[in-house]
C-alpha cells in the first residue's frame, strides 16, 4: 500500500445495497491514487457486487452480517488495512474527487476530517427544507451539549486515521453512526476539521433514510451519550479545513 501523492495510505468504503446503476458513477470519481476500495455489500438483489468487481478488479468485498448503514461502515473499518479511512456513499451523492481535501486535511494535523454542507464552498441539490432544519436543530443541540462548533453533524462523509477506531468504540446499526463518530470524536477529545462537501442528489433508485424516524435515532443517540461522557477537550474546536 501507500501510493503518491500522500505518505499515508488510503481506505476507501463503500456501503451499499441494490445500488449496481450509481457505481460506475461512484466509482469514476474516486481517485487513481487511492490505496483499496472495500465495499461493504448488504445482501443485494441486483447486481451490485458483479458491477463492482468489474468496474474495480482489485476490489475487497465484505458481505454485510447485520442490518443497517452503521454495522455496514463498523464491518468495513474493521477490514480497511490502510492508514486513513475515508467513507463514502454508494448513491453518487458524495463526489469521490474531494478525497483529496479530506486526507490532506488529516496530513495536516487533523484525526478526524468532518464534511459539511454547511461550510464556505460546500453545499447541497438534495437536502429538502424539513431535512435541513432537523440537522440544524440536531447540530445546535450537539453543540451546546459537548462544547463542539459543528455546522454539520448529520453527513456521512468523513475521514479519519485508522488508529482512531479503538477510542471511537463504535457500536450501531443505522444512519446514527455519523453522529456516534462525530460526538466520540469530540469525547475523545481528537482534532476535528470540516471540509467543505457538496453533496449531489441520488442517481438512481430511492434512499433508505427516513427523517423523522431516522431523527429520533440522532437525537436518542445525542442525548445518551451525553449521560456516557462529557470531557472535551479544546482541540475539538472544529476549524475549517484550509
Amino acid at each position: 500500500m501507500n501510493k503518491q501523492p500522500f505518505a499515508a495510505s488510503v481506505s476507501v468504503i463503500v456501503p451499499a445495497m441494490n445500488e449496481a446503476e450509481n457505481l460506475p458513477h461512484v466509482f469514476a470519481t474516486l481517485p487513481d491514487w487511492i490505496d483499496e476500495v472495500i465495499l461493504v455489500d448488504g445482501n443485494s438483489t441486483d447486481d451490485t457486487v458483479a458491477v463492482a468487481r468489474r468496474l474495480r478488479p482489485d476490489l475487497r468485498v465484505v458481505v454485510q452480517t447485520r442490518r443497517g448503514k452503521g454495522n455496514a461502515l463498523i464491518e468495513g473499518f474493521q477490514a480497511a488495512r490502510g492508514d486513513i479511512i475515508v467513507m463514502i456513499d454508494a448513491d453518487g451523492s458524495t463526489d469521490g474527487r474531494e478525497i483529496h481535501s479530506f486526507v490532506a486535511t488529516l496530513l495536516n494535523g487533523a484525526d478526524f476530517a468532518k464534511g459539511s454542507r454547511y461550510a464556505p464552498g460546500g453545499g447541497s441539490d438534495d437536502l429538502s427544507p424539513v431535512r435541513s432544519f432537523g440537522n440544524k436543530v440536531l447540530t445546535g443541540l450537539t453543540n451546546l451539549l459537548y462544547g463542539t462548533r459543528y455546522t454539520d453533524l448529520c453527513y456521512g462523509y468523513n475521514a479519519f486515521w485508522a488508529r482512531h477506531l479503538e477510542v471511537m468504540e463504535l457500536d450501531c446499526d443505522g444512519f446514527e453512526i455519523e453522529t456516534l463518530m462525530n460526538v466520540r470524536a469530540a469525547q475523545a477529545g481528537l482534532i476535528i476539521r470540516e471540509v467543505p462537501s457538496h453533496e449531489r442528489s441520488r442517481i438512481h433508485g430511492e434512499s433508505n433514510l427516513h427523517a423523522v424516524r431516522d431523527g429520533l435515532r440522532v437525537l436518542r443517540t445525542i442525548m445518551r451519550e451525553r449521560a456516557r461522557g462529557t470531557a472535551v477537550t479544546t482541540q475539538t474546536q472544529v476549524a475549517l479545513a484550509k
